[in-house]
């Protein structure tokens, strides 16, 4: 019986701090995985200390954790993909638990989950604790899901979900990403409660609460628009033909007791939201004709994939 291969994956930028510490403790915990550290332009030394600690150290150049993901994932083939952060906030405990679901249970996705335990208490940026939230309610209002924590970088991947994931993200935005193409085809997720604690003291966070919180939420609508297409532009097209209704009930009430109809500029522009809003509508049942079939194609893919491996 061929035995199944297990990677960690583990991007990394300007983690000299806790990177040693990580890499001991993902061998102490599984330690026939091989473990990959990749060297995301780091200024400190990262690198050598990874190399030092037994990590198979590789670099990508282009700036970002979607981009070094994007390398990761097309560099290296194995049956089970763990990925970590560099910066020690969860033992590697949790990487034998979600190993286990995706090589025993078939699971695509498994998540740690660090919203159900000590994030809230052990995180000291508020702003990203208000963050988490916010992600996590859109996501599962919009698309119909339940899922806990969505910005965890404690994850486990199954060979077919690595190797069918388009990655579009440069940056911190991928964790949105990744649950949201699994929930869009309806791939087979898991989550797992895992410690949280904070940084080592003098370890700085390399999210932008502001700016990268800004791409996650574009991202989250820019994906809604790609994979809910009639969601997306049905409601747009709703709010054009409300607003013009509001604005058209006036109007026609001042028609119905004079017989006059005075503003004829409001009246244009009203019928102009109301064809825009009709072509809004008509634009999302076709894109969603379009994302059915693509959808089709891509179960196809998935099952030649998985005949492959």
């Amino acid at each position: 019986m061929v035995r199944s291969r297990t990677v960690v994956l583990i991007p990394c930028y300007n983690e000299e701090l806790t990177i040693e510490n990580v890499i001991r403790d993902f061998k102490e915990n599984m330690p026939e995985a091989e473990i990959y550290v990749y060297d995301n332009n780091c200024t400190d030394r990262t690198a050598q200390i990874a190399e030092n600690a037994g990590a198979i150290v590789r670099k990508e150049t282009r700036q970002g954790k979607g981009n070094v993901i994007r390398t990761m994932f097309r560099e290296i083939d194995a049956d089970c993909y763990i990925m970590a952060d560099g910066d020690d906030t969860y033992p590697a405990s949790f990487g034998p638990v979600l190993e286990k679901l995706v090589l025993e249970e078939g699971v695509d996705m498994a998540i740690g989950d660090r919203l159900s335990s000590t994030y809230f208490t052990e995180n000291k940026r508020p702003f990203h604790n208000f963050g988490n939230k916010l992600v996590r309610w859109l996501i599962n209002y919009l698309f119909d899901a339940d899922v806990n924590d969505i910005m965890t970088g404690a994850r486990a991947f199954s060979r077919d979900f690595v190797k069918s994931f388009a990655v579009m993200s440069k940056g911190f935005e991928i964790e949105t990403e990744m649950t949201i193409f699994a929930l869009d085809n309806r791939m087979k997720l898991a989550e797992v409660p895992i410690e949280y604690r904070d940084r080592v003291k003098g370890s700085s966070s390399k999210l932008n609460t502001y700016s990268d919180g800004l791409k996650v939420i574009m991202t989250i609508f820019t994906l809604l628009r790609d994979t809910k297409p009639m969601k997306f532009f049905g409601w747009i097209g709703g709010i054009f033909i409300l607003v013009g209704l509001l604005f058209f009930i006036p109007i026609i009430a001042e028609y119905a007791a004079t017989g006059l109809v005075p503003k004829f500029p409001t009246l244009i522009v009203i019928t102009t939201t109301w064809i825009i809003g009709i072509l809004s509508i008509f634009c999302g049942m076709i894109l969603s004709v379009i994302k059915n079939r693509s959808r089709q194609e891509f179960e196809r893919y998935l099952n030649l994939l998985h005949r492959r491996g």
